[in-house]
C-alpha cells in the first residue's frame, strides 16, 4: 500500500518500516484486544517493536532512545499519553501513528482518525503524513487545550479509576459536583499588544479543534493554522455554564455576551494567585501562563481523504 506525504503529495516506495510501539495498558480501553490492528500494522509493511510505557517521563525518553532505530512510532492510549510523547516526538522528529485507546481521544477526532483501533491502524498505513502544530506553555507542550480554572479543577477531581470506569459520562458526574462550588477569579490576558481585566471561572487556549471529551473549540479551527483559539468565560453564576454546554459542544460559545473569544498565536495569563495549567487532561504548570504556539511541529499520519 502507499503512503502519501502531504508536503510531497507523491506516493511514497512500498517498504517495511520500524515502528516504536507505545502501549499505554493503563488507558481506558487499553486493556482491549488490539490483536487485529497490529495485524492490519505488520501486513502493511510496518515491523513493531513494543516497548516499555510504564511513567509519563518514560514515553518521551523511549522516543528519544530509539530515534536511530525507528521509521516512526505508534503510540496506543489517550490524550495524555500522547502529551507525554510530544517532546520526544518533536526532538527527534519522528512521525507519529495514532491508536486511540484513551477515554476522549481528542486529537483523534480533530485529525478524523477513526475510535476503531482497526480503523486506526489502517490510517498509519494507508493514510498520508499531516505536519501540525503543537502548544506550548510554560515550556510545556500540548496537542489539543491548555486550560485555566474550571476545567482544571475538574481535572484535579476527575481521578484515572472514574475516567477508566466512567469514560466520557465521568467527566459530566465530576463536573455536575464542581460547578455550584465554581467561582469568577480574575485574570488578566495579555495578547496583540493589549492587555484585558476579566473575572472569569475558565480560560481554555485550544490548539485543535476538539477537547473535553467533546467539546469544541471552534468549527473552524485547524491543528496546522498556526493560531491559538482562545476564550474566556465570563460568566457571574454556575448556571450559565448549564446554559451554555450545548454551545460550548458545537463550537459556537464565541456568539454569547459572557464569552470573550479571539484567536492569536502567543498569549500571556496571570492571576493574582498561582492557578494550575491543564494540558491535555493533566496538570503540568501554573500561572503565569505564557502560551506559544509551535507551526507544524510533529508529523501524523491522518486519513488519506478527509473524513476517511
Amino acid at each position: 500500500m502507499e503512503v502519501l506525504d502531504e508536503e510531497s503529495a507523491s506516493p511514497g516506495r512500498v517498504t517495511t518500516r520500524r515502528a516504536l510501539l507505545l502501549l499505554n495498558r493503563k488507558a481506558r480501553n487499553g486493556g482491549l484486544d488490539i490483536a487485529d490492528a497490529l495485524q492490519v500494522l505488520r501486513d502493511g509493511g510496518i515491523e513493531l517493536e513494543e516497548r516499555g510505557c510504564d511513567s509519563a517521563a518514560s514515553v518521551a525518553t523511549t522516543i528519544r532512545e530509539g530515534a536511530r532505530e525507528f521509521d516512526l512510532v505508534i503510540v496506543g492510549g489517550g490524550d495524555g499519553t500522547l502529551n507525554c510523547a510530544a517532546p520526544g516526538l518533536v526532538e527527534t522528529g519522528l512521525p507519529l501513528g495514532v491508536l486511540p485507546l484513551g477515554t476522549a481521544n481528542d486529537l483523534a477526532r480533530t485529525l478524523g482518525i477513526g475510535p476503531d483501533p482497526v480503523s486506526a491502524a489502517r490510517t498509519i498505513v494507508e493514510g498520508r503524513l499531516r505536519a501540525i502544530d503543537l502548544g506550548e506553555v510554560n515550556g510545556r507542550l500540548f496537542f489539543n487545550v491548555a486550560s485555566i480554572g474550571f476545567s482544571a479543577e475538574l481535572a484535579r477531581e476527575l481521578t484515572r479509576e472514574a475516567k477508566k470506569r466512567w469514560g466520557t459520562l465521568g467527566y459530566a458526574l465530576a463536573g455536575a459536583r464542581l460547578l455550584a462550588r465554581t467561582r469568577p477569579f480574575t485574570a488578566f490576558i495579555e495578547h496583540d499588544g493589549e492587555t484585558l481585566k476579566v473575572k472569569t471561572v475558565q480560560i481554555a487556549v485550544g490548539n485543535g479543534r476538539h477537547y473535553g471529551g467533546g467539546l469544541t473549540m471552534d468549527p473552524d479551527a485547524q491543528p496546522d493554522d498556526g493560531c491559538f483559539h482562545v476564550y474566556s468565560l465570563e460568566v457571574d453564576h454556575w448556571w450559565r455554564l448549564v446554559a451554555l454546554a450545548p454551545y460550548l459542544k458545537r463550537g459556537t460559545h464565541g456568539s454569547w455576551r459572557d464569552v470573550r473569544a479571539f484567536t492569536t498565536s502567543e498569549v500571556t495569563i496571570r492571576t493574582r494567585r498561582a492557578r494550575s495549567v491543564n494540558t491535555d487532561g493533566e496538570l503540568t504548570t501554573a500561572t503565569p501562563a505564557v502560551f506559544r504556539v509551535r507551526p507544524k511541529a510533529v508529523r501524523v499520519f491522518t486519513p488519506a481523504t478527509p473524513g476517511g
